[in-house]
Formats: C-alpha cells, structure tokens, sequence
C-alpha cells in the first residue's frame, strides 16, 4: 500500500503542478472542472446511488452548473480593478455558511444524521455546496493578478496547497506521538485533538516560513496567522465531512481511481474547504 502511495504520488505531484503552473487560464478552468466532476461521480455514491445512469445524471448536474457558472464568471473576469467581482462574493458567503453548517453536522453526528441521511435531495445539495465552490475558488486564486504576473495565482494555489498538506502532515505525526484524546470517533475514530492542534500550527509554521523567505512585512504575520489557523480548521472539517458520509455509505474510500489513496474526493477533501476559506481570506486582506 505504502508503495503505491508513493508511486502514484510521484506520477501526480509534477502534472499537479504542471497544471497550476503552465497551463492557460481556459486549459487551467477546464481541468479543474474535470476534477470536480470527477469527485462529482464519486459523491454520487455518499448519495446511495447505484445506477450509473443516476450516478451520471447528478455529475450531469454538476456539469451545467459550472457550465453556467463559467457563462457568467468566466475566469480571465473575475478580478476587475484588482478586486474580486462583487457577485462572485455571494457564492464564497454561501460556502462560508455551508461549511459553518457542516461543521455543526460533523460535531452532532450520529444524531444530526437522520435530518440530512434519509433525503436524496439534501446529500445532493450537500455535494453541490461542497465541490461547486471548489471550482470556483481555484479559478479565483489561479487568475488573482494575472496580468501583472502568470504565476502570482500558481504561488496562491501552492499556498493553500501547502497550508492542507503541512496541516495534514502535523496532524499524523503530532496525533501519533501525542494523541490521547479522539477528536471525532464516531466520525474517524484515528483523529485525535493533539492531531488536530499540531496540524495547525504546522500550518501557521508553513505560513510563516513562506512569508520569511518571499519577504512579506512582518507587520502582517500576525493576520496571516490567524488566517492560516482559521483555513486549517476548516481543512479539517472537509476531512471529516467526507468521513461522515463515506461512514453513513458504508464505504472506506470514495473510490479507486489513485492506487493507494482511493479516490478523488479522499485527495481533495479537505481543499474543498480549504481553498473557498482561503479565497474570502484573501480577497478579505486586499481591502485591508
């Protein structure tokens, strides 16, 4: 298992980065829906779809409404003036509620679970919220002062990307060494609240370090700060989300399309809320 691990994850960290780094912003939106939808067809299964013409019919969805979305918001027009368009605000504010409610459902599990477990309609909803503004996010951060810089969006996607991974890294290691006290055992019982604290700060540590030696004014590692805890909070509860209904499914993993990782939706849970978070943070401090 380790070996496949590793194996896959050598294959996919250069694409990843060849994606966030070389790719123009149309080729960059149109594979970053892939992903999405990809996660989409795996979501349909938290669903207690089997069928895959049903399965089909929710990606189909999803499809349409980043159809739409990308209508209106196409990604080289989503920053106007050095700001983010104001519409576009509204959705991260319905994120940013999505995610405050699903925290509230991940800390009541099991007793929440009958509320949303036994309507289609609503674990359907539940996914849209959860992988639509994902899309969005990443377009947002992948054209943030493109035309001042190709690569200034490709460093903020890194960013997030790093805060995840530093935050789940410090999060093995502190919750093996430390970990006494489960931090959500009915949702997964291995994580403990040591994990939980030491993934933080190794998040607030990866921020800090990258502030050091990109030469951001120290003045401001303090905001950074809190923010990076804030993100890595809510990277957690994407982590525990996909727990929660991948435990109400009866699955282990989302699927099997990453040897070793499962699938798509278990690489990308906690970006899901992590980089909508990341997003209002940072549109947040260009007005500061």
């Amino acid at each position: 298992m380790l070996k496949q691990r590793i194996l896959t994850s050598l294959v996919l960290a250069p694409l990843a980065l060849a994606l966030v780094f070389y790719t123009p912003l149309t080729l960059f939106s149109y594979f970053a829906g892939a992903i999405v939808l990809m996660g989409a067809w795996e979501w349909s299964a938290f669903m207690g779809l089997c069928d895959k013409l049903k399965r089909g019919a929710f990606v189909l969805l999803v499809a349409v409404l980043l159809g739409l979305l990308n209508l209106h918001w196409p990604i080289e027009t989503l920053w106007q003036d050095g700001q983010l368009v104001g519409d576009a605000n509204y959705l991260f504010t319905l994120s940013f509620s999505w995610w405050l409610v699903a925290s509230y459902l991940v800390w009541r599990y099991p007793a929440m679970a009958k509320g949303w477990n036994e309507g289609l309609v609503m674990r359907g909803i539940a996914g849209l919220l959860t992988l639509v503004p994902l899309w969005l996010a990443l377009n947002t951060l992948r054209s943030a002062q493109y035309t001042e810089s190709t690569h200034y969006g490709s460093m903020l996607i890194l960013v997030v990307l790093g805060i995840v991974w530093s935050a789940d890294i410090g999060a093995y290691f502190t919750g093996k060494s430390f970990g006494k006290h489960k931090l959500m055992p009915k949702v997964s019982p291995n994580k403990t609240i040591e994990g939980l604290a030491g993934g933080v700060v190794a998040a607030v540590l990866f921020v800090l370090a990258f502030c050091y030696y990109t030469n951001v004014d120290t003045s401001v590692w303090p905001i950074y700060a809190v923010m990076t805890a804030f993100i890595a909070l809510f990277s957690a509860v994407g982590d525990l989300l996909e727990s929660m209904f991948k435990r109400e499914a009866g699955l282990k993993d989302s699927g099997s399309c990453l040897p070793g990782h499962g699938g798509i939706l278990d690489r990308i849970d906690s970006l899901t809320a992590a980089a909508p978070m990341f997003v209002i943070c940072f549109a947040w401090t260009l007005s500061l």
